[in-house]
């Protein structure tokens, strides 16, 4: 569910007129909902009653410092991938001792931001990092709290860009070594074991590979917990969003149209599924949501430049580039695009939806039937909340979009659009050229 609408002919965000916004604040301009973000949060924590459970939003998802406040007023933690978004999260004025530093290249300098931080735990991804932790620690005069990530091996049926669980890729331990790398840990006297951990892949709309990778950690962690006295279970992220009808699917009664056995992965099946597994272990249960908390509460808004009528194919450029939403470049990822302003009595028009860098995978669709854009009008990509103004590049030499969050009627820059003057700030011509 999400909170973006045609009221009369214009779409809105909340009470919001994206026209209003963009014509303010101009283009590319990502914009995100808080009551979207709120509903998902709420859902998800309902969704796990009769849990100990602790909600560490993903913030590689979308770092932007509102949006972190946002969460945290909320009440959830977040989980770091690096020491950078660990900084956003202090900047934000959010508390980081229930929060969790994930990744596999974690740098000293990294580590000791977060133990001098009083992060709750690492999230360790190969027996290296423990050693470089421990030492670490041990040159603080701490112990770090740790947890170890296992490689379940399990296909998360996502895009092989985003998953993480199988043996084959880079993240975490090998299930069938974990036990014997709880006891090697067990051995370090800078380090304290605080849980397990596992997480199989993004954009998962399907609940059994997130069963599966449960049922098979599952032992372990209660083999650990007797053990080790470990207190919590980090079952990871992954809860995927809908991409395709994506303005449709923020109503209730698209949900209620589809086939109860072709419905995505909602917060409800979800909880269904997975809390009779991990109430048992008496285990606290962290989870790292990060797309399925902000990918459907965020749009970019964008601008129309030129229709090109070409031979046998249209092309529809726009202002936003694959450098302010890489998804569909890099993941060839759908994403709905639809008018801020809709007008029924309009043509269909057949396009690919195209950006100005100078790459031809700058697309963000292809043969797309949407009504006919002339220029200067706007139109707004859906679903892109999240993964988006994170991923951004200034590639072309273009410069970072703003930001906007709306709450109700009220909204706010929470992101300049970067001038030319910052883009080249930490640069300097040597002076041996002259």
């Amino acid at each position: 569910m999400h909170h973006f609408r045609y009221i009369g002919h214009n779409l809105h965000c909340e009470s919001v007129d994206l026209a209003e916004v963009a014509r303010l604040y101009g283009t590319p301009t990502y914009v995100y909902s808080a009551a979207t973000m709120a509903d998902n949060y709420t859902r998800l924590s309902k969704s796990l009653s009769g849990l100990d459970f602790q909600i560490c939003f993903a913030n590689k998802a979308n770092a932007n410092l509102g949006v972190l406040r946002h969460f945290a007023n909320l009440g959830a933690a977040f989980d770091f991938a690096s020491g950078g978004e660990l900084r956003r999260v202090l900047a934000a004025g959010a508390d980081v001792k229930r929060s969790v530093f994930a990744g596999v290249g974690k740098t000293e300098a990294e580590i000791v931001l977060a133990l001098t931080s009083g992060i709750f735990a690492f999230h360790v991804e190969s027996e290296p990092e423990l050693a470089r932790i421990n030492h670490v620690a041990g040159k603080l005069g701490v112990k770090a709290p740790i947890s170890i990530r296992v490689n379940p091996d399990v296909d998360a049926l996502t895009h092989a860009k985003i998953s993480t669980g199988k043996s084959e890729h880079k993240f975490g331990i090998p299930l069938r070594f974990a036990a014997a790398a709880y006891e090697a840990a067990s051995k370090y006297p800078h380090v304290a074991l605080r849980g397990v951990q596992m997480h199989i892949g993004s954009q998962i709309t399907e609940v059994e590979p997130l069963v599966e990778a449960v049922e098979k950690v599952a032992p372990l962690a209660a083999e650990l917990k007797a053990k080790f006295g470990i207190t919590y279970f980090s079952i990871g992220g992954g809860i995927g969003i809908v991409y395709r009808d994506a303005l449709a699917s923020g109503q209730a009664a698209w949900w209620e149209a589809q086939p109860a056995d072709k419905r995505p992965m909602t917060p409800e099946s979800y909880g269904a599924a997975l809390v009779p597994l991990l109430k048992p272990l008496g285990l606290k249960v962290v989870l790292e949501p990060g797309r399925f908390l902000v990918g459907n509460a965020g749009v970019l808004l964008s601008r129309v430049e030129y229709l090109k009528r070409g031979h046998g194919k249209n092309f529809l450029i726009v202002d936003a580039a694959m450098n302010d939403l890489v998804r569909p470049a890099m993941y060839d990822a759908f994403h709905e695009i639809v008018p801020l302003h809709r007008d029924t009595t309009r043509r269909s028009l057949v396009a690919d939806v195209v950006g100005p860098v100078c790459e031809t995978s700058d697309c963000f669709a292809k043969d797309r039937s949407l009504q006919e854009l002339g220029e200067g009008e706007y139109l707004a990509i859906m679903s892109a909340g999240a993964y988006g103004r994170t991923m951004a590049s200034r590639y072309n030499a273009r410069p970072l979009p703003a930001e906007v969050l709306v709450q109700g009627s009220a909204f706010e820059l929470v992101a300049a659009r970067e001038t030319f003057e910052q883009t080249i700030a930490g640069e300097k011509i040597p002076a041996f050229l002259g």
